[in-house]
């Protein structure tokens, strides 16, 4: 018997796509997601698995098993033919083409991380966007302090090998170099104690403060903290090059590093930029109810996406809400009935700045320290998707303090 349900097909696996996932009604739409990755990221813990505070698969959550009566296939979309409402796609391993015919198309691809067109970005920094960005992270701080720990190795070596330089001063960047410097400290310190004075972590950012969207307060403190941990904060600190182990400043100041790591910000996927629609500043213009300008039955959400009535940044829970609000509006609409209006509702930020120590600003409260600390795993913890990753996650966080961090290198 042929499937009469409308065809709801969705590109992408990310906060907003899972949300939507999470709430159409599978009764009413036959929902087809497409995704090079078959699994939802929690990304906001993304830089604990760098060092492994956390392992990998306790923040990953399985797309096939997240909702019964919805298919996915592992592949890229190519190309939208908006006219007979196709999409052709790709498989990931295998490149095999498919074509998926749909009546309504949810596109939430997220971004990628901005290069700003500087020379030698993609060719030699690591970006953290996904769990491979952060296995290869992983990989590659265990191996700086393997080679440098060779009993021919040249001290003058260690000045560069064992620099950790993050360019990028907002939640993720400060994220990341905080986690390393746990690791330094309370656990690398252990095996390799005679390296210990020549390691070096170093935060490059381009504008005048770190953490700009955060009170000036914790800013501040974010920077007398790191002070006192030894994590060097170079602000107006413009990059113009990257070389193989070199980050080359406008004023042409030159920074040997071992690992350098990119978070500055995000750009366009090259879908978004194929599909010929509007769009503003590398985003998708949308309209209040998430429909692509100039388009009847096309949908963008989360990171990718972008509404000129309402602008909003791209935040794993500005995407979250945006994609329960998307799957609100198609299930009143099969129904026909009105949609609400979107209302988007900021529950605030938070930030890890190790030594269990995290910032937090809502609209009641600014909290910094290790009270903030305690709420920010707190907080966390319940976000998470199911209740698999909230054990896991609450789990590894009980074997660090226990037993450490792992130090293999694999």
């Amino acid at each position: 018997m042929a499937d009469t349900r409308p065809t709801v097909l969705i590109l992408g696996t990310g906060f907003a796509a899972f949300s939507f996932i999470k709430n159409v009604d599978v009764k009413r739409y036959n929902v087809i997601i497409v995704s090079p990755r078959n699994y939802f990221l929690f990304t906001p813990l993304l830089p604990s698995t760098t060092v492994g505070t956390l392992e990998f698969r306790s923040i990953m959550e399985p797309i096939r098993t997240a909702r019964k009566g919805i298919r996915f296939h592992q592949g890229y979309g190519v190309r939208i033919d908006t006219e007979n409402s196709v999409a052709y796609c790709e498989g990931k391993f295998k490149q095999t083409p498919f074509v998926v015919k749909y009546d309504k198309l949810i596109i939430g691809v997220g971004a990628l991380s901005n290069t700003y067109n500087i020379p030698g970005v993609t060719e030699h920094a690591t970006f953290l966007k996904e769990t491979s960005d952060a296995r290869k992270i992983r990989h590659d701080v265990i191996q700086c302090f393997e080679r440098a720990s060779k009993p021919d190795r040249p001290v003058r070596d260690f000045e560069w090998l064992l620099h950790f330089v993050v360019v990028g001063g907002g939640p993720t960047g400060v994220e990341f170099a905080a986690e390393l410097d746990d690791f330094i400290h309370e656990d690398l310190c252990k095996w390799f104690p005679d390296l210990m004075p020549y390691v070096k972590i170093t935060l490059l950012e381009a504008q005048e403060e770190i953490l700009s969207a955060f009170d000036k307060q914790l800013s501040s403190y974010t920077r007398k903290h790191f002070a006192r941990q030894h994590i060097r904060v170079r602000t107006k600190a413009m990059v113009k090059e990257v070389k193989s182990d070199t980050v080359m400043l406008d004023d042409d100041e030159s920074i040997g590093y071992g690992l350098l790591i990119w978070s500055t910000g995000n750009g366009p996927t090259p879908f978004a930029e194929s599909l010929n629609l509007p769009m503003n500043r590398g985003r998708l213009e949308v309209d209040l109810d998430f429909k692509a300008i100039g388009t009847q039955n096309i949908y963008a959400v989360g990171d990718c996406a972008v509404s000129q009535q309402e602008p909003l940044p791209q935040t794993a829970q500005v995407a979250q809400q945006q994609g329960k609000h998307l799957a609100k509006v198609l299930n009143a609409e099969i129904l026909g009935k009105p949609p609400q209006p979107f209302v988007y509702k900021h529950m605030g930020m938070m930030a890890y700045i190790g030594n269990k120590k995290a910032l937090a600003e809502t609209s009641k409260i600014k909290g910094k320290g290790f009270t903030t600390f305690i709420f920010w795993r707190s907080a966390y913890l319940t976000k998470l998707m199911s209740w698999k990753n909230k054990t896991l996650v609450l789990f590894d966080w009980i074997r660090t303090f226990l037993f450490g961090r792992d130090i293999s290198q694999f």
